[in-house]
């Protein structure tokens, strides 16, 4: 079996865990998946799979994934999150690293790919982001902020990109997408505050139409349909709600009205 581990968080993830933990296939003797709290049975569905199920209370997304790489074993971590299902040329490519012994870099990029619901596929021309998903667990850990998942890398270590993909399926329905970033933005809007940043008053009225933009065009939602723009305008609200939850509680504050 390869040096790696493979850790998951999770919270009610019964629907879509189980074909996640199944894409993996051999590709490592120690799936952790880390829950805080389920009730729907995905602790039992991850066992099932394999998976060793650690329970942990949520405090944040950078401190979860920390608790979740101290509790792997060995010295290859990859994460996913419980709707990233990786492709079968992911998983060869992963194996294929260590035919040799030490893969030549310390830390990998991996494109994750938006799968909108109905699509069987993500678009060949859609907008990925590249994250490090997989590393040494030496040379890099996750940032330990609530809201901001990325790893943390050592300087110098050399990174470099894989050519499979992720399939991310994060969007359950268009209202569980705007529960998911209303519930998102509250935690943002609390790290904001905590790291003393101001947002100005202008952003509140031009934030929606600049990330409209954003999503539609720079990430091309608009080769997706109908459902391109709709995921673009959810994504456009998201970006707004958190510059006017910000100002709100700033105007509170400046008013001696504790904001709840």
């Amino acid at each position: 079996m390869l040096p790696l581990s493979v850790f998951i968080i999770t919270f009610n993830e019964a629907d879509r865990l189980p074909v996640a933990l199944a894409a993996l296939g051999d590709l490592s003797d120690d799936v952790i998946v880390v829950d805080s709290g389920s009730d729907d049975g995905t602790q039992e569905l991850a066992r099932k799979a394999g998976a060793k199920v650690i329970e942990h209370p949520f405090p944040g997304y950078g401190p979860q994934k920390r608790f979740a790489e101290m509790q792997c074993r060995h010295p290859w971590l990859l994460n996913l999150d419980a709707d990233e299902v990786i492709s079968s040329e992911l998983r060869s490519e992963i194996a294929s690293l260590f035919c040799d012994g030490e893969p030549p870099a310390f830390a990998y990029e991996i494109a994750i790919h938006e799968v909108f619901p109905g699509e069987d596929e993500p678009h060949p021309l859609g907008y990925a982001l590249t994250p490090v998903r997989l590393y040494r667990r030496d040379k890099g850990s996750y940032n330990p902020s609530p809201v901001h998942d990325r790893v943390d890398l050592a300087p110098g270590t050399k990174v470099s990109r894989l050519k499979g993909r992720i399939s991310h399926i994060s969007v359950r329905s268009l209202g569980h997408q705007l529960e998911k970033l209303n519930s998102y933005t509250d935690a943002q809007v609390l790290d904001l505050e905590a790291r003393g940043i101001k947002v100005m008053t202008a952003r509140v009225f031009l934030e929606f139409p600049g990330a409209f933009l954003k999503a539609y065009i720079g990430r091309r939602h608009f080769l997706r349909g109908i459902y391109g723009f709709m995921t673009a305008m959810n994504f456009a609200f998201y970006r707004y709600l958190r510059i006017a939850k910000a100002w709100e509680r700033r105007r509170l504050r400046e008013k001696g009205i504790k904001p709840k």
